[in-house]
């Protein structure tokens, strides 16, 4: 299988396994239509092995750690089934060690489908594929979905709620060489930054999710990047801001920039080109109407180009910030402190979650590129 592509089920039981030239710990989550699990006991794992037609089936030897789904048991309010892949060494990504899935007919260990993402990155956690209800029919889709944040990213993205491992827990881990995966928890969630306390400054390589009280907050947002140029002669800085969005597979579907404003019939609108950087408020700015931006649209990076040539060092109070298109209320702002001697900056990513959440990270990521066009390929890197 590839990437977003799916697959009829011809069993009704089937086992998934996943497997990576290193150790990993497999989980499944039961989600309803909402996309979020009904309780902490629908989050299927090592510690907790048995769910309503979910087991996991811990490793031993050569076999590998695998969900098991008997779908002529799964409760009728749930969905789709997420099986996941998280590292067992601490601090490792799966750059490098790509997992594969391979999903069997349960009884008879026949290969049903196989599927291995394409090439990760910083990933530490991943939805591998997903087992899913199509009326009265099951089918498993390829997903390859990953998160930086770990198996605590994923399970916090499906409702359910975790606690760091406490002091002790966290030694014996180490004695033996492994790492499990959080505990499920009855008190919310920590480590997740909502909008539910407000506005939220981010420092580079921080996270915020676009959630209110566990639900999406915004249908429309307006991000709004600004500057001042650093000294008051020499001629004019032209800057340019624009939005590029990618697929699942990191390829770019489409850009909104000074050349075209629009993209996506409208859910993406640019405001137009700012040739010097001069005035009050926001420089430019581009609204993304989340709800109409293609599905098939995973991440979008909003880069700044310095068009003129000249560097980011001539450049002073760079920021961006995330607006309530409706209200124009400020939600999340990013303000650079430091400038590089290059021509591009990527400022900050929005990325879709699996469960179509959204969440903002900011990047503040130099390169060398005087257009949008240039920056497509090292943005996709930073998905």
């Amino acid at each position: 299988m590839t990437q977003g592509g799916n697959a009829p089920l011809t069993a009704t039981r089937v086992t998934v396994e996943v497997t990576a030239p290193k150790a990993l710990d497999v989980s499944g989550l039961l989600l309803t239509e909402a996309g979020k699990v009904r309780s902490d006991a629908d989050f299927v794992f090592f510690n907790a092995p048995t769910g309503p037609g979910v087991t996991h089936r811990p490793a031993a030897g050569s076999t590998p750690d695998a969900i098991t789904v008997d779908t002529a048991a799964v409760p009728s309010e749930i969905t789709k089934i997420v099986v996941t892949a998280s590292l067992d060494e601490a601090g490792a990504t799966f750059a490098g060690t790509e997992p594969t899935a391979t999903v069997r007919e349960a009884g008879s260990g026949r290969v049903l489908a196989t599927f291995t993402p394409p090439r990760l990155s910083r990933e530490t956690a991943l939805v591998v594929v997903e087992i899913y209800r199509r009326g009265s029919e099951w089918k498993v889709r390829a997903v390859g979905q990953g998160y930086a944040n770990g198996l605590a990213g994923i399970a916090t993205d499906f409702g359910v709620s975790v606690e760091e491992p406490a002091a002790g827990a966290s030694a014996s881990a180490s004695a033996t060489g492994s790492t499990p995966p959080p505990m499920p928890n009855a008190a919310p969630s920590v480590g997740k930054i909502t909008l539910d306390k407000g506005r939220v400054n981010l420092v580079k390589g921080g996270s915020v999710s676009l959630e209110k009280g566990g639900k999406p907050f915004l249908s429309a947002v307006r991000m709004g990047l600004g500057w001042e140029p650093a000294g008051g002669h020499g001629r004019n800085i032209d800057l340019d801001a624009s939005c590029i969005a990618f697929d699942a597979q990191r390829k770019k579907v489409e850009t909104a920039w000074f050349m075209k404003l629009s993209i996506f019939n409208g859910a993406i609108a640019h405001s137009g080109d700012n040739l010097t950087g001069e005035g009050s408020g926001d420089d430019e700015s581009i609204t993304v109407h989340l709800e109409g931006v293609p599905q098939e649209v995973c991440g979008l990076v909003f880069v700044v180009n310095s068009f003129s040539g000249q560097k980011f060092t001539d450049v002073k109070n760079a920021y961006c910030r995330l607006l309530d298109a409706a209200s124009g209320q400020e939600l999340v702002r990013f303000d650079l402190t430091q400038s590089e001697p290059h021509t591009g900056v990527a400022m900050c990513k929005l990325v879709r979650q699996f469960s179509g959440e959204w969440v903002m990270t900011a990047l503040g990521e130099y390169v060398d590129a005087k257009t949008a066009r240039s920056m497509v390929k090292p943005a996709a890197a930073m998905l």
